[in-house]
């Protein structure tokens, strides 16, 4: 309880309802620990789902937006704080600052961006957080595919499976995070 949960997600509104009911369960769950979540700032998609439910349950919600998509008039509203950056690279080291834990939603490019980039950082020790995709109706299937194969063609070692966990659904998520203790891995060159 008490954590900054980062989360990266879609900015379409244009995906199936599935996605923003989850979206929302995740955010109100957030609220109903007691959490805080960091977020892109945006009320549009699944951020904005996410952010919106959190709010109203009551948590703190954090907003990070670059000052281009500012410019779109997509912030979100309600937010506690609103930190504007300078571009999505700074955007970025901000949120990784602030949070203890990251739940990336169903996504396009920039959610994958993103992920990879915080797995990438995790696996070279830069940080030992908890990284949990929400496979919701078996989104990141592909995903998690493509990590298997990456791994079978020798390209990451098999213990880089601790990196990162594939929950179906909120209640597993955070039954993961409570329980989450760091892996013990070997350097990546070792």
């Amino acid at each position: 309880m008490d954590k900054t949960i980062c989360i990266f997600s879609a900015s379409s509104n244009s995906i199936s309802v599935k996605y923003f009911e989850a979206a929302s369960r995740l955010g109100a769950e957030i609220a109903r620990r007691g959490d805080r979540l960091i977020f892109g700032g945006a009320e549009v998609g699944l951020m904005g789902a996410a952010a919106s439910a959190a709010h109203k349950g009551g948590a703190e919600i954090i907003g990070v937006i670059p000052q281009r998509l500012l410019q779109h008039g997509i912030a979100h509203e309600d937010v506690d704080e609103l930190i504007i950056t300078k571009d999505l690279r700074e955007r970025k080291a901000v949120m990784d600052a602030r949070a203890d834990v990251f739940m990336i939603l169903p996504g396009g490019f920039g959610t994958l961006e993103e992920t990879l980039e915080i797995i990438t950082l995790k696996q070279l020790k830069y940080h030992h957080r908890p990284i949990i995709f929400l496979n919701i109706e078996h989104f990141f299937e592909p995903l998690r595919a493509l990590f298997e194969f990456v791994i079978q063609e020798n390209f990451a070692k098999d213990a880089y499976r601790q990196l990162y966990y594939f929950a179906p659904d909120v209640p597993s998520a955070f039954a993961y995070l409570d329980n989450y203790e760091p892996p013990e891995l070997e350097d990546k060159w070792g």
